[in-house]
């Protein structure tokens, strides 16, 4: 998937924590295997070409593009898993196989569960007896500080994921235009209970721009955000202070 990968796992059997780990970290290797777009022999690329149908592929791709299929309906088409024309669900596949890898493990009987990919976090569980998992958020205007943290106290599971061009440039698409995204923001990072979730609204919120996305953020259920302009303006949604600390 082009990123890194950063597991921390409290408690639990070690026996069985560590067979967990390994078949998480195989998971995510499995991933990518089939996911892949810049592999020309992927499940996901040959599907693309059509070589192959749904029903010829791996059970996960169907789940993928199911759980693609909801997040542009949510989104009323803002989310899209076609980039510049051909399918691509990489703008869900992350989100979602760092979700799976952390709830593999939370399985197994670990207490504590934080996975890290690529910098979007899945929280399960806590670190230990009265101590909540915290996410810093870079700020994406001044490297090496941060815009916010993020403390999961009071939730058995919470994501932080953030879309915008600090990391990687002009990556995010607006699928009304197959073009670059063109808004006034710098980023957008979301708090919900699933990455799956959280990843997949920061890249619709991001494309549709300060104004438009933060009124729709402010509408999810159970879902609060961070927003931040070009011109160094914060927006937040009506709750998520509750979850800064």
């Amino acid at each position: 998937m082009g990123t890194v990968f950063s597991l921390d796992v409290r408690g639990g059997e070690p026996g069985a924590v560590r067979a967990a780990l390994e078949e998480a970290a195989a998971g995510l290797l499995r991933v990518d295997e089939v996911f892949s777009t810049y592999r020309e022999d992927t499940q996901i690329s040959r599907l693309a070409r059509g070589e192959l149908d749904v029903g010829q592929c791996a059970p996960e791709v169907a789940e993928v593009l199911e759980l693609a299929a909801e997040a542009e309906r949510v989104s009323d088409g803002w989310f899209s898993t076609r980039y510049r024309g051909r399918l691509d669900p990489t703008g869900i596949v992350k989100g979602w196989a760092t979700e799976r890898a952390a709830r593999r493990l939370l399985a197994a009987g670990a207490t504590g569960v934080s996975v890290n990919g690529g910098g979007d976090v899945q929280l399960l569980g806590s670190p230990g007896t009265g101590r909540p998992w915290r996410v810093g958020v870079s700020d994406p205007l001044r490297p090496g500080g941060l815009a916010a943290v993020v403390s999961a106290a009071g939730a058995r599971e919470l994501a932080v994921a953030t879309s915008g061009t600090a990391e990687r440039g002009d990556h995010i698409v607006d699928p009304r235009t197959g073009r670059s995204a063109v808004t006034d923001l710098v980023a957008v990072t979301v708090v919900a209970p699933r990455l799956t979730w959280a990843d997949c609204w920061a890249t619709a919120a991001f494309a549709m721009g300060s104004r438009e996305g933060l009124r729709w953020l402010d509408a999810l259920p159970d879902t609060e955000a961070l927003l931040i302009t070009a011109g160094d303006e914060v927006r937040c949604t009506a709750n998520l202070a509750q979850w800064l600390g």
